[in-house]
């Protein structure tokens, strides 16, 4: 697979992440140089939408977590209905939030919430996709996927991609959700689940 070419900032971070296919395919979005903002890469993002390749379109997608919003964004670019983007930076909130009105996407909203604190709530909606990518090494995957399971934000059938550093042990998911596909690449291990009712 090809690796997308990316711009650089003086520290080294992505200077912006490219859309791989869809209505925007070929969109290149900004990414801020914020600390722990680390956009999935092209790779790992074709991967994973080719596994999802028939689950997208029409879909309704929480991006928990969300950062750069690539994973939200290129959801949204292969016609997903909508899409929920929850990210706790504020400034990072307001740039996904320009962003949407720079693609004309009326059919997604941005949190800004801790996105632990936000699904410790009752359940908003039902998501048909959810997308758990969160900053690596602070505890936050697992507590997420029980937090989902637990406050009703899954549809019956949901399908959960989940990316954390590899060595996290993976005691804790829920029982009722069954493992699909997985991936290692580099540092990171990369999975997605379905939920079995």
């Amino acid at each position: 697979m090809k690796q997308a070419k990316t711009a650089k900032s003086k520290t080294g971070q992505p200077g912006f992440v490219r859309i791989i296919s869809g209505q925007w395919r070929g969109r290149r979005l900004p990414v801020a140089d914020v600390a722990g903002l680390r956009p999935t890469t092209d790779r790992v993002k074709e991967t994973l939408f080719n596994w999802l390749m028939h689950d997208v379109s029409d879909s309704t997608v929480l991006d928990c977590f969300s950062g750069s919003g690539a994973l939200a964004f290129e959801a949204l670019s292969r016609y997903a209905k909508f899409a929920t983007l929850v990210e706790k930076d504020p400034a990072q909130a307001k740039r996904l939030q320009a962003l949407l009105s720079t693609l004309n996407a009326t059919q997604a909203e941005v949190i800004t919430s801790d996105c632990l604190r936000y699904l410790t709530q009752p359940a908003k909606r039902q998501y048909q996709i959810v997308l758990v990518d969160p900053p690596f090494r602070l505890g936050l995957a697992l507590p997420s996927c029980q937090l989902l399971e637990r406050h009703g934000w899954l549809s019956e059938s949901a399908l959960i991609y989940l990316e954390t550093e590899k060595e996290l042990p993976l005691t804790d998911i829920p029982a009722n959700w069954q493992l699909l596909k997985e991936k290692v690449a580099g540092q990171l291990a990369y999975r997605l689940w379905s939920r079995q009712a």
